[in-house]
């Protein structure tokens, strides 16, 4: 909770027909305590669950999805992969995948690449929809490491579900600057367009200053994903401005994080 929002992150967990009483109870629970309800990052399986409750729908972005089943460096749509992958042989960059428990020394590596990163970032750890370094969650991770010339370089930690299925990963820290969903991207620039789809277009162009957008969704590309939307479910009006703001609070650690960035 921030402010009065209340926000869920991403769709209901659960038994497909649990799905809209999850909504309408999680909804009820907000109103009665005169909350402003919210979810964020809702997929497009399930729209209709929000609209049902009453809710409005304003796109956040894209999603990329990988097939792991059929992917490969093969192809010309793999191209650019192809390259990058090549270059960075040459360059004395190899792949290292640790199964957890991290052990201290290990951790203790990670956290001044992490620390250096946030560094040349001017930025503080996130939360709520982002994780942060701390040793008792990175040490329950999957870490995939990249070394140049033997040295630790780059590392992001891994989620995977029980059964292996499906895979995404959280932090992603470098030693040098790079790019950081694709969100944002997408959004319709049509005449007639709703204002929240002018207002992301807009920042999708011009905040580069801030966040690299653009330089993220060409990277994403190289490995020609299936791209998904995502969603903001929240009340019509002006609540879903104010949402917003209360959202990026919570995952920037209050209001001077987001201007801190």
């Amino acid at each position: 909770k921030h402010g009065r929002t209340w926000v869920a992150l991403g769709d209901p967990l659960g038994s497909e027909e649990e799905g809209p009483d999850l909504v309408w109870s999680f909804k009820d629970l907000a109103d009665t305590n005169n909350g402003r309800p919210a979810f964020y990052q809702v997929g497009e399986k399930h729209l209709t669950w929000y609209i049902d409750a009453g809710m409005n729908l304003y796109k956040l972005g894209e999603e990329a999805r990988v097939n792991l089943a059929d992917f490969g460096l093969e192809g010309p749509e793999r191209r650019d992969l192809r390259q990058s992958h090549n270059r960075g042989k040459r360059d004395g960059l190899t792949f290292e995948l640790v199964e957890p428990p991290a052990d201290d020394v290990l951790l203790d590596e990670l956290k001044s690449i992490s620390d250096a990163w946030l560094a040349t970032k001017n930025a503080q750890e996130k939360g709520f929809s982002l994780g942060r370094f701390a040793f008792d969650y990175i040490r329950r991770c999957p870490l995939a490491l990249v070394r140049e010339h033997g040295a630790i370089t780059a590392f992001t930690n891994v989620f995977e579900t029980d059964k292996r299925a499906e895979a995404t990963i959280d932090l992603m820290r470098h030693l040098t600057d790079g790019s950081r969903m694709a969100p944002l991207a997408g959004l319709t620039e049509h005449p007639q367009a709703r204002t929240w789809d002018h207002l992301g277009t807009y920042l999708y162009k011009h905040a580069g200053h801030f966040y690299n957008f653009d330089g993220l969704r060409r990277f994403k590309a190289k490995f020609d994903p299936i791209w998904r939307p995502k969603y903001l479910a929240a009340p019509g009006g002006l609540d879903p401005l104010i949402v917003t703001v209360d959202i990026a609070a919570l995952i920037s650690g209050g209001l001077g994080g987001i201007i801190g960035k």
